[in-house]
């Protein structure tokens, strides 16, 4: 059966979605990770937000009167990370990325601009990590910045391509998944900074 607005309904989709679990199911961690923030700002528990990339307009288009349209535009400069926020005095930072790989968390998926930003807010005192999110295994975790930072470092002397998924499993920290804290990572941040 086919709904109204094109999607399909569970029966027809692939087989792969029954191995999903339901913490995964049709949710990015994107999405899930602004859930979670939109959950901790209504309990006034911490003030995270993502951060928008700075782009520069070129063209609009002004179809009728009351409606414009961005025809052109480009990105004003590099973004650094994904989110910060306060959480309990403290400045937070981090970057999300979630991968399709079993075995590994590829390396090309961070830039270098993103490194120089991490060591700068851990270099200040800040509380910075990235949330890697492993689709296959469907499992979620955060690794602190002062251990990502040798896997890129490794990467920029001998050519490293990526960090194992057992390194990450190892020196990460699984984030819990809840209802309505989806990516519980103030959990993790209360055990490691509080």
């Amino acid at each position: 059966m086919n709904y109204p607005n094109g999607k399909k309904s569970l029966s027809n989709a692939s087989s792969n979605s029954t191995n999903q679990t339901f913490s995964n199911r049709g949710m990015t961690l994107e999405e899930d990770i602004n859930q979670t923030n939109q959950y901790y700002l209504e309990m006034d528990l911490a003030i995270i937000h993502k951060k928008p990339t700075p782009i520069q307009i070129v063209k609009v288009n002004y179809p009728k009167r009351s409606a414009a349209v961005i025809t052109e535009a480009y990105f004003k400069q590099a973004s650094t990370t994904d989110y910060n926020g306060v959480y309990r005095n403290r400045y937070v930072d981090f970057e999300a990325k979630e991968t399709k790989n079993k075995t590994s968390f590829p390396l090309s998926n961070i830039h270098e601009h993103q490194i120089k930003h991490m060591e700068s807010i851990v270099k200040h005192g800040g509380i910075c990590f990235m949330i890697i999110r492993f689709a296959f295994h469907d499992e979620t975790y955060l690794l602190e910045a002062d251990k990502l930072l040798p896997f890129w470092y490794e990467k920029e002397a001998d050519g490293r391509k990526s960090i194992p998924y057992n390194d990450i499993k190892q020196k990460g920290y699984l984030i819990p998944f809840k209802y309505q804290t989806r990516v519980d990572y103030l959990s993790i941040i209360n055990q490691l900074y509080f």
